[in-house]
């Protein structure tokens, strides 16, 4: 199903500028490379790639290695490399493969990357930690068009895209550290999720209902030409959820609606892309936070904007962005009465600029960037007493606490293509107003041989660190104790293996080993409160080694067996992780050593009649740690298998489709004491002009 590919500080003033958009941004480029430094990360694993087998004349042409992908060009490196060339792995779920998986959300989707660990708080993405191997839910960069847009506050509702799955061109999944390419907060890898490009005029509407009162609907309207083109989608979804409280009211209810708006200039000399969103979720929230309320609830709302362009000729190459992210959430212990325990309000604004350039010359091709990223916290539980409370919008209350952060930090890197061999070498130099740390540097490097045809050897070396989030730093409330004084968590890994891909058929195989020190978790060591409860403390863990093995296999029997119409393709795909680190005694871990020891996920497509298709998905999780009920009696997580499946007709210009999750009907959790849906059932119908 995955393929695997190498791979507030004041605004600027312009006095003019012409009325060509790149005219903007070349401004931009002197005023950030003469005066100070309002730029951030550039992700050349990327939304919009360059390639150097693009035709400059026609910048549409990017090739990718055994098909053609349109404007696409996955990469794993600051600066664009050709596709066989690339020494890192990515793993990509296109278009196709997102239409026929089973799965109402991108968080759904992410289940099926066997190196993912998708720990879910309720269906269709209403609250989801999203770890890689063997990680927590903070350790990631998560991107949309290759904007990060990490929540500081708390990972845990780092998902609240403001895009449909229906937008979603593709997922990008880099495992390990990549500093180098995404930045300090990547300390376990990366998603970026790259929305569709308005290149044709189009108009698309669906809608679908099912198990638990399910229903979805949501449009799209697009409109490109030669040079611009502009997209505008919207979209509704909730449901009754599949619990409810002892006092017999919902608690697991689920209600969305989200509207993306994005648009693009492009012409042989510059791109231009921007885009709007905003998500606005409401989630009954059930034990998901603490198994002594069974009615908790919570609202979030977040806006997205950002503004990115790239030079597309010249000996230097240059891509500035600029991006703000509005974050603001409430979470309500007691659903609707706040007269026994205040509500939670927090509001996060994140401001990003950014520059990245890379030139060749006789030794290779060289990368350099740098990124200015502030965040900004106000908040009525969650950082230091502020000098001036600040009015809550829709409240009687006041954010009184609150916490602001600058992340600087500075690129290298540098590339060798020579015969078979491909090495690329750099470092990420940073520094964080909010640790008392000096400028630190973090080196990797990366490479890759190729044997034969089709068989190719790499290995890689990289590191990188993790500032806490707000949580971790000022959570003390409600049987929490955190620690504002937590070290950054560091990171430094190395993966080695062998991949092989030929006409119809991709394998790959590594074996990687992390070592963290300073690992944050929450952790119980029997302290409790005046009301003998259990009192959670984050800490700097210590030192934790982990060995992982991962490995897949995909064939493509319309490639293998063309003269056959039944079989499309074949997945099997399998991760074993082991920790060497345990809980001492009398200390239990709440994330760190609670992970997915061995995970297996198959898919299998087929064309049952005509245009009518079958996809079939396979998962098995094995999950160390534990966990106590409310009786305190202790619980294994051990193991367990979930059943998918996708039953779709399409015709040129109308699709139906039936899906089916966990059709054998499990009993299993994620999280201890919440307890996730048994058999769901839903049906669709998309429409396209």
């Amino acid at each position: 199903m995955f393929k695997t590919v190498f791979n507030k500080q004041r605004p600027m003033k312009f006095t003019h500028f012409s009325r060509k958009p790149y005219a903007l941004f070349a401004c931009l480029g002197r005023e950030v490379l003469v005066g100070t430094l309002s730029v951030a990360t550039l992700t050349y694993a990327k939304a919009e790639g360059i390639s150097t087998d693009v035709d400059k004349a026609n910048p549409d042409s990017l090739i990718r290695q055994g098909e053609t992908l349109g404007e696409v060009d996955i990469t794993a490196t600051r600066a664009p490399l050709a596709q066989s060339r690339q020494a890192r792995m990515v793993i990509v779920l296109n278009r196709e493969e997102i239409q026929a998986a089973p799965v109402q959300s991108v968080n759904d989707l992410l289940k099926y990357a066997v190196g993912v660990d998708v720990r879910q708080r309720g269906a269709i993405g209403a609250q989801t930690d999203v770890s890689i191997r063997g990680g927590n839910d903070e350790q990631i960069t998560l991107l949309l068009n290759g904007i990060n847009i990490c929540d500081p506050q708390t990972g845990h509702n780092a998902f609240d895209f403001p895009v449909d799955i229906s937008d979603i061109e593709r997922i990008e999944v880099l495992e390990g550290p990549a500093g180098r390419v995404y930045g300090t907060s990547s300390l376990l890898g990366a998603i970026n999720i790259v929305t569709r490009k308005p290149n044709a005029t189009s108009i698309d509407a669906h809608v679908e209902g099912g198990s638990y009162g399910y229903l979805s609907l949501g449009a799209r309207g697009a409109w490109g030409g030669s040079r611009w083109g502009q997209s505008l989608s919207g979209t509704f979804t909730r449901s009754d959820g599949y619990t409810r409280s002892k006092a017999g009211q919902l608690n697991t209810d689920y209600s969305t609606a989200k509207g993306f708006y994005q648009g693009q200039y492009l012409d042989k000399d510059v791109r231009v892309n921007w885009h709007a969103g905003a998500s606005a979720k409401n989630f009954g929230s059930s034990t998901f936070y603490s198994p002594k309320f069974d009615n908790q609830f919570e609202h979030s709302f977040k806006t997205f904007t950002a503004l990115q362009a790239e030079t597309q000729q010249g000996t230097v190459h240059l891509k500035p962005s600029i991006y703000w992210n509005h974050q603001y959430d409430r979470f309500e212990l007691l659903r609707g009465d706040e007269s026994k325990v205040p509500f939670n309000y927090h509001r996060t604004d994140i401001y990003g600029a950014n520059i990245n350039a890379w030139f060749d010359w006789a030794l290779g091709r060289t990368a350099l960037g740098a990124e200015l990223r502030n965040e900004d916290l106000v908040s009525t539980n969650l950082g230091n007493a502020l000098s001036r409370s600040r009015h809550i919008h829709g409240s009687s209350r006041d954010y009184v606490k609150g916490l602001n952060r600058t992340n600087l930090q500075f690129v290298l890197e540098h590339n060798v293509v020579t015969g078979p061999l491909t090495v690329s070498a750099g470092l990420v130099a940073a520094k964080n107003s909010g640790a008392d740390m000096n400028m630190r540097v973090y080196p990797g490097i990366d490479a890759s041989v190729r044997l034969g045809k089709g068989w190719s050897l790499f290995a890689s070396y990289n590191s990188s660190l993790r500032m806490p989030s707000f949580t971790e730093l000022f959570y003390s409330v409600g049987g929490h104790k955190a620690d504002p004084n937590l070290k950054p968590e560091k990171l430094r890994a190395v993966e080695g293996g062998l991949r092989y891909v030929v006409d119809g058929i991709s394998a790959k195989a590594s074996v990687f080993h992390n070592h963290y020190t300073h690992l944050i978790d929450w952790i119980d060591d029997g302290t409790k409160d005046d009301d003998g409860n259990v009192v959670w403390k984050s800490v700097n863990y210590g030192k934790i080694n982990a060995l992982g093995v991962e490995a897949m296999t995909e064939f493509d029997f319309r490639k293998l067996l063309p003269e056959q119409h039944v079989l499309r393709r074949l997945n099997v795909s399998y991760c074993f992780i082991n920790q060497d680190q345990h809980e001492g005694e009398g200390i239990r871990s709440l994330y760190a050593l609670e992970y997915l020891k061995n995970k297996v996920v198959t898919t299998l497509g087929l064309n049952l009649w005509r245009q009518l298709t079958l996809d079939v998905s396979y998962r098995f999780q094995h999950r160390m740690g534990h966990y106590n009920d409310l009786q305190g009696e202790l619980h294994s997580y051990g193991s367990y298998g979930i059943l998918d499946a996708n039953l779709v007709w399409t015709a040129p210009h109308y699709t139906v489709y039936l899906k089916g999750n966990n059709l054998l009907d499990r009993d299993y959790v994620d999280i201890g004491n919440v307890p996730q849906p048994g058999t769901w059932v839903m049906g669709g119908v998309s429409i396209k002009w």
